[in-house]
């Protein structure tokens, strides 16, 4: 995957009137690593002392019991459960996605991805598999197999590349082991009825027939953030870490940063009431003493507080498979564009990152995401956009506007002076 594309800009202090020698700090979210254990949900609202936002009981359509991102709820996770279908149709948008590569003249090169049973059998294979595929041909439909040639021990079935044995350097996927199957495990045990193979040795990452995604979503701390570019009041500021946060004593809750934000992300509180930040450890203090923000816009601040004090934001902190990293954002970058570069060596070509291209329409976000299917599958937009982008244009159209209106009127009366 070319990642020219993804390189942070260099003119973010320009683009963003940010005066600070502070470098940008931001979060990358590995959603392939991530348990679902809402750990960081949890850390998130102890540590921010938001009130609870529900009955703590699961929705009728996911094992989740909040539902989404609020004013009440800065960090969720959701539960995404996917059949093998979908999981192979998310695989081929993510070759189509590897294969772009760049406009030529002439016939069509030959494809070197992976073929549509998940075996890398092209620059990212081993040297045995290359040479493989040179006696047999192209890869096959059916899996790892290339051409006549048998397939090694560990090769997987559709969809999977257990390559360790045949890639140097590249630790095949949990679930890949002598039974075959990236997650069939299980399934090679029941076929083939012999004991002790890789399913009780090892942990199975997707069963044969669907998958969870599970996705811990939070603010974007956009370049552009629509948010910060609507507020009248100047609530929102961003702050020397090149983060966006909502100074809540200024804020008025007219909501206007609700509607500038693409990912609906920032609501207003209206359940009232929460504890004040210096009563940590202490004992739960009376409605009376508790702090009033009622209609006061609320989003993450990426622990603002703690990052002043050069600590790892909450969520990060209590995460306890690392799925949530915290750093540098370009030190984040290209920490998801390695993963994403690992995950494609191992078949797993649906990976693909959100909110690292600087030329999307909010000019890339703090929060950079690897997704494992298309962003509509975890509610995120496919192509946000900031809509104060297009004012210069509807100012130039309302000033052609007005202009024809007084060259019209002009006209009109001049031509009745003459008649």
């Amino acid at each position: 995957m070319s990642t020219d594309r993804m390189t942070p800009t260099s003119a973010f202090e320009d683009d963003t009137y940010w005066e600070h020698t502070h470098p940008r700090r931001g979060f990358f979210t590995d959603t392939s690593i991530c348990i679902g254990c809402k750990a960081c949900e949890v850390a998130c609202k102890e540590w921010n002392r938001n009130p609870a936002d529900s009955d703590y009981e699961i929705l009728g359509s996911s094992y989740d019991n909040t539902g989404g991102l609020g004013a009440d709820t800065w960090r969720h996770v959701a539960f995404i459960e996917q059949s093998q279908e979908r999981v192979e149709q998310a695989r081929e948008s993510g070759r189509a996605l590897v294969n772009l590569g760049m406009p030529r003249v002439g016939p069509p090169a030959a494809s070197s991805a992976p073929s549509s049973g998940g075996c890398a059998c092209g620059p990212a294979a081993g040297d045995d598999v290359a040479a493989t595929a040179s006696q047999g041909g192209a890869c096959g439909s059916g899996g790892c197999a290339c051409g006549s040639a048998p397939a090694p021990d560990d090769a997987a079935g559709p969809g999977c590349a257990c390559s360790s044995q045949s890639t140097p350097g590249v630790t095949a996927p949990v679930g890949c082991g002598s039974g075959g199957g990236c997650g069939g495990g299980a399934a090679a045990s029941s076929s083939s009825g012999a004991p002790g193979t890789a399913a009780e040795d090892s942990p199975v990452l997707d069963t044969p027939d669907f998958r969870w995604l599970m996705s811990s979503d939070v603010c974007k701390h956009c370049t552009h953030a629509g948010c910060l570019d609507v507020c009248p009041t100047g609530a929102l500021f961003r702050t020397e870490f090149g983060t966006v946060v909502v100074q809540e004593d200024i804020c008025n809750g007219c909501g206007t940063c609700v509607a500038g934000c693409p990912f609906g992300v920032i609501e207003r509180r209206n359940d009232g009431l929460v504890e004040p930040k210096t009563q940590r450890g202490a004992p739960p203090m009376p409605d009376t003493v508790k702090v009033p923000q009622d209609g006061i816009a609320q989003k993450c601040t990426l622990c603002y507080d703690r990052m002043k004090n050069d600590q790892t934001p909450a969520c990060a902190q209590a995460c306890p498979t690392t799925s949530i990293k915290y750093g540098e954002r370009e030190s984040m970058l290209e920490t998801a564009q390695h993963r994403v570069t690992q995950l494609h060596e191992q078949g797993k070509t649906e990976a693909r990152l959100y909110g690292a291209n600087p030329k999307d329409g909010v000019g890339g976000t703090g929060s950079i995401f690897l997704l494992l299917d298309e962003p509509e599958v975890y509610g995120l937009p496919p192509d946000p956009r900031v809509p104060t982008a297009d004012l210069p244009r509807m100012y130039k159209r309302a000033g052609a506007a007005v202009l024809g209106m007084l060259a019209l009127g002009v006209a009109a009366f001049t031509a009745g002076d003459r008649s």
